[in-house]
């Protein structure tokens, strides 16, 4: 693709390696940003550096946060008795939209993967063992997505957290097989979550 300037070519390059978003795709969100005020364009250049320097992660549960404890960890009302563990923070906001869940959270980061370089290693497993081990946790649930990998981590935080004095449960398996958490329905999700089942049972279907 040609372009007559430079510093378009560059707005072009950028905005096409966020997911999802072709050249094409990108050079109409560009010129369509050319083409509206001013300031609507610098409020948006704004807020994504402010996106890369300000934003910070919850030192307890790793949910994107304003401060240091996010208002869910921060929140008397929650029973922090109960861990829902999910793979990012757009889970967090799926289980969220429902307002049924009261629970607290812990964000692993992801899912292992070793075709894409994953490990235990590399997701927030220490700091939930840390978590149960100082905290008066009775139940983790494990809200993962329905695929190869997301059982897998499963029953690798099962293994690892097992002799701890806790019960195991897992969402229903209304999330579709294969099925990402974040793309269920909300009334989905809460029924996955008020009928969960003790992990160990659903591990020997």
């Amino acid at each position: 693709m040609n372009y007559p300037s430079k510093v378009l070519e560059r707005a072009v390059e950028e905005m096409s390696n966020l997911p999802g978003i072709g050249k094409r795709t990108a050079l109409r969100l560009v010129l369509h940003m050319l083409n509206r005020p001013d300031t609507q364009t610098e409020n948006l250049a704004d807020a994504l550096q402010h996106l890369v320097r300000d934003i910070q992660y919850c030192e307890k549960c790793h949910t994107i946060s304003d401060a240091l404890v996010c208002q869910i960890c921060s929140n008397p009302l929650r029973d922090d008795s109960i861990v829902c563990v999910v793979e990012d923070v757009r889970d967090v906001m799926a289980i969220e939209n429902t307002g049924q869940y009261k629970g607290v959270f812990h964000v692993l980061g992801g899912r292992i993967s070793p075709m894409d370089g994953i490990g235990p290693g590399q997701l927030h497993i220490q700091s939930l063992v840390k978590r149960i081990e100082s905290e008066n946790i009775k139940e983790v649930i494990f809200a993962l997505s329905s695929t190869m990998e997301g059982d897998t981590t499963s029953f690798y935080l099962y293994k690892v957290l097992k002799n701890f004095d806790i019960q195991f449960s897992t969402i229903a398996r209304g999330i579709g097989v294969g099925d990402e958490l974040e793309y269920a329905d909300e009334a989905t999700l809460v029924r996955s979550l008020q009928n969960r089942i003790p992990y160990v049972e659903s591990s020997s279907k």
